[in-house]
């Protein structure tokens, strides 16, 4: 199952006020299905959504709806569920701010609709449950999207979601056009909006491990990165301090880059901080990682200074 199927089947055993109903009904039946003055036809993948919109029509109108099951003709394994309302057609689709009182298509819903906070929350609910998906963190990247054929209902989406600081944005699309969400915070967010609870807590759980995990990722790539320059370094002074001997030059530095020099081949896999420690604690002379790389850098001046002769 997949995790947008598991949030619509929670969502969909929400408990809602008559207001909160209709916010819902409204919000599915304003981008799903074909409408006429003689019949509702609602279509999903998805049995439990299906149920759900048959029981808030029956509760709300107190009319009883059909629902058929169908192959899905696209390629899917997925049954279809065809949802078919028969009865008070016009006063439904006018009631849910989907027909105006001259029969024309409201380009967004009116104010009772999306009167409270809640009602808002339950508007988002439905169109979610009729065109929303969310990628499982677990298995691929954060996106949550809804699908939306006119651009009008994808700018009242996006506005709506807006108001709950989620950061969502539009882009155009073959057919209609994507709301959409790719910060993993603002996702979350949007699950508890929609009261999508065991989602959060799925979610959530997914979040904080893939972040600790990018964490100690970076971490170890730091460390490695460190690694790396420390043994760059090191090679690099070691190399200087092998030319200097063998061109007879050392006593050309004076005693404390010398010692230096000895202690590099000493330890030559330490860094220059680990380095400075060791001098300091063996010969009783404190010094400093500045200090040793002044020393070093007299090495690699008498090293280029020879190299242009």
């Amino acid at each position: 199952m997949s995790f947008t199927t598991t949030i619509k089947e929670e969502i969909s055993r929400i408990k809602n006020t008559r207001s909160e109903s209709i916010a819902e009904l409204s919000g599915f039946l304003r981008n799903n299905g074909v409408c006429d003055e003689k019949v509702i036809e609602l279509v999903t993948e998805n049995a439990t959504v299906a149920k759900r919109i048959y029981s808030l029509i029956k509760d709300i109108y107190d009319v009883t709806c059909e629902i058929e099951t169908r192959k899905n003709v696209n390629f899917s394994k997925n049954n279809l569920y065809l949802v078919t309302i028969n009865e008070k057609i016009d006063f439904i689709l006018k009631d849910l701010s989907i027909f105006d009182e001259n029969n024309e298509i409201l380009d967004e819903p009116k104010e009772y609709i999306l009167g409270t906070e809640e009602d808002i929350r339950a508007y988002l609910r439905g169109a979610f449950l009729s065109k929303g998906s969310i990628n499982d963190p677990k298995t691929a990247r954060y996106h949550l999207e809804y699908l939306i054929e006119e651009k009008k209902e994808a700018c009242v989406i996006k506005d709506l979601l807006n108001l709950f600081d989620l950061n969502s944005k539009i882009i155009t699309r073959d057919k209609g056009y994507m709301v959409y969400i790719k910060e993993a915070e603002k996702i979350g967010d949007f699950l508890r909006i929609i009261n999508a609870n065991n989602a959060v807590l799925y979610y959530e759980d997914i979040r904080i491990y893939r972040d600790h995990k990018n964490m100690t990722n970076r971490l170890n790539n730091m460390e490695q990165a460190n690694m790396d320059k420390v043994v760059a370094t090191a090679t690099k002074q070691i190399e200087q301090i092998e030319y200097l001997r063998e061109n007879a030059a050392l006593d050309l530095l004076d005693d404390k880059t010398k010692e230096a020099m000895d202690y590099r081949m000493k330890y030559p896999e330490v860094s220059l901080t680990e380095l400075a420690e060791i001098i300091s604690y063996e010969t009783r002379k404190p010094i400093t990682k500045s200090g040793l790389n002044h020393r070093f850098r007299k090495i690699n001046e008498l090293v280029e200074k020879m190299k242009k002769v």
